[in-house]
């Protein structure tokens, strides 16, 4: 396989971060439309939050993306333009638009929690966006470090790497499982969301240990310590969302 691989259809050939990237924000967009029908706050409100957790998640992306990659600073200026324009990361964009709603709702006084609407839309984007960055290859920078393990990737500079766009595509398929296994019981407003949160930010911190990252902060990278001061904040979380209660 040479990457990046190119998508036919018909005589055009699309880059797969384009086309997948593409489908994700599709597909993420078709589903949460589908869900905030079944929503309790207002339409109009709905409307306003949704637009603050985008606007939040655009922020959010394009700042953890920078402290992600602050190293460049000092070694590569235009390859740091270059990400500042182009790059964005998943637990950016989370974050941003975590605090972008709550903003929102603060402004228009609502007050019960808004998130579960949100958690099936983002677990299936995340995921069909990683294929693309998987079919991408080096140039997406989300590949993990040098392994032995019979399934390392060759991204087409020699080098076989753990496929750390796989091990999370896995991840949110099993993740998309436990919740709908969990639903079935009864749980609070706004901790499916909650506990997506936390799985996928316990995930992110972990599997970013085997990626090719700046570790500044006592061997952490920013978004590591992102997502450990997410996790201490929702702690919580983790024991309401396994007391299972009919």
């Amino acid at each position: 396989m040479t990457f990046p691989v190119y998508i036919g259809i018909g005589s055009l050939r699309i880059h797969p971060h384009i086309l997948f990237e593409s489908l994700a924000y599709t597909t993420a967009f078709r589903l949460l439309i589908r869900r905030v029908r079944k929503d309790s706050i207002a339409p109009s409100q709905r409307s306003s939050v949704i637009v603050g957790g985008m606007v939040g998640a655009l922020i959010g992306a394009k700042m953890l993306v920078w402290l992600q990659h602050i190293d460049l600073i000092w070694q590569n200026q235009q390859q740091l333009l270059l990400l500042l324009l182009q790059g964005k990361t998943v637990v950016g964009a989370l974050l941003g638009g975590l605090i972008g709603v709550e903003i929102t709702k603060k402004i228009f006084g609502i007050h019960q929690s808004t998130g579960d609407v949100f958690v099936y839309p983002l677990i299936w984007g995340t995921a069909i966006g990683r294929i693309g960055c998987f079919l991408t290859g080096l140039s997406d920078r989300t590949y993990g470090i040098a392994t032995n393990l019979p399934w390392g990737i060759d991204f087409g500079d020699g080098v076989h790497r753990h496929p750390t766009q796989l091990y999370e595509i896995l991840f949110l398929g099993l993740l998309i499982l436990f919740l709908h296994f969990r639903s079935r019981y009864q749980y609070h407003n706004g901790d499916l969301f909650k506990f997506y949160l936390v799985s996928y930010l316990g995930f992110r911190f972990l599997v970013d240990f085997i990626k090719p990252e700046f570790h500044p902060f006592l061997g952490l990278s920013a978004i590591q310590l992102a997502c450990l001061l997410t996790i201490l904040y929702y702690r919580r979380s983790i024991t309401q969302m396994f007391q299972f209660k009919n």
